[in-house]
């Protein structure tokens, strides 16, 4: 996607003339929900206009009230990183940030973390260690232990419930099937398995009498945890209750998964061994098998959302595509050993 064809309000964000801080060099990084620009020491991270079902970002008061929620619920973790509330006014012909005008855009204000310490880039670079998982168990066990459990949030740890979440997911990727990245045996192999695993409704009411359904993080994988000087671990799902009211199992399953499709299987057994025995739940290790196929192939959709969105360029339309395709052959593996 050329600049032009950018909204105009980012356009302008990418002059490093729009911050009130020096910004020599401004990155634009682009999911399938959100623009992130990268200026200087700071961050700033504005929701696309988008209606997925699971998520509406479609009127300017929904993003304002997203880009709170994500605020409020990010601090829990990260109350240094999460800086505040930022308006995109326009002015006269032009824009600005929180200026007088009307306003046209909402955004959330972040501190940079140094890029070099993104988890996967450590992984990249081989230089990943237990010692560092320690450090990332340390942080969830008692953050788990303090998340809100009542009433409400155990409702989601029903087999009901958490089929709601899974089962979409073969609804909005079903138009994709027999493509290169998604083919019809591996699409049904999993959605199978799901089903099946779901018919045990005993397996989910265990872990609701256990108080294992939590107000999670509901986005746990290396994409969101920082490994500086100390572990950040951030950007927790705040569109969708119903995606961060989960097993704490679910949870722990997306990273583990992630450290499994980065081939490191070791370090997957490692961390969710020591998150067992730092948490005293081996009962986790029931239901680990089906999250992880469910998070790998939630990562073989987002991928195949992003390839498709008009915005992206046709580079990362192709890599995304590629990724899929490798996610949805790990949920294949997942389905195939449970």
């Amino acid at each position: 996607m050329t600049h032009r064809e950018l909204p105009p309000f980012i356009q302008f964000l990418l002059e490093p003339g729009a911050y009130p801080h020096e910004a020599e060099e401004i990155k634009l990084v682009q999911t399938h929900i959100s623009y992130v620009l990268l200026a200087g020491n700071f961050v700033y991270k504005i929701k696309k206009p988008v209606d997925f079902g699971f998520l509406n970002f479609t009127t300017l008061e929904q993003r304002k009230h997203f880009c709170s929620e994500e605020l409020l619920l990010n601090r829990r973790l990260c109350p240094d990183l999460y800086l505040g509330l930022e308006t995109i006014t326009r002015e006269g012909e032009g824009y600005a940030l929180s200026g007088q005008g009307e306003p046209v855009e909402y955004c959330v204000k972040m501190a940079r973390m140094p890029e070099e310490r993104m988890m996967g880039k450590v992984m990249i670079r081989g230089e990943l260690t237990g010692e560092m998982l320690d450090r990332i168990v340390e942080i969830l066990v008692p953050f788990y232990a303090r998340a809100e459990g009542g009433e409400e949030i155990r409702q989601f740890g029903t087999a009901e419930a958490v089929s709601i979440n899974v089962l979409e997911n073969f609804v909005q990727t079903e138009a994709f099937v027999g493509c290169d990245s998604l083919g019809r045996t591996q699409y049904e192999t999993i959605s199978r398995y799901a089903e099946k695993f779901l018919a045990r409704e005993d397996l989910f009411n265990d872990r609701i009498a256990a108080g294992k359904i939590r107000d999670c993080h509901g986005d746990l994988y290396s994409a969101n945890i920082c490994l500086a000087d100390q572990v950040y671990i951030y950007d927790c799902i705040e569109f969708n209750q119903r995606f961060r009211y989960c097993d704490t199992a679910s949870d722990v399953a997306f990273l583990a998964m992630d450290l499994d499709f980065h081939g490191l299987r070791n370090l997957s057994d490692y961390f969710i061994q020591r998150f067992c025995e730092k948490s005293q739940d081996d009962g986790l290790l029931t239901m680990l098998n089906f999250y992880k196929c469910y998070r790998a192939y939630v990562r073989g959709k987002i991928g195949l959302f992003t390839a498709h969105a008009p915005e992206v360029d046709e580079a990362t339309k192709q890599n995304c595509l590629i990724q899929a395709g490798k996610y949805f052959q790990l949920a294949e593996s997942y389905a195939a050993a449970g």
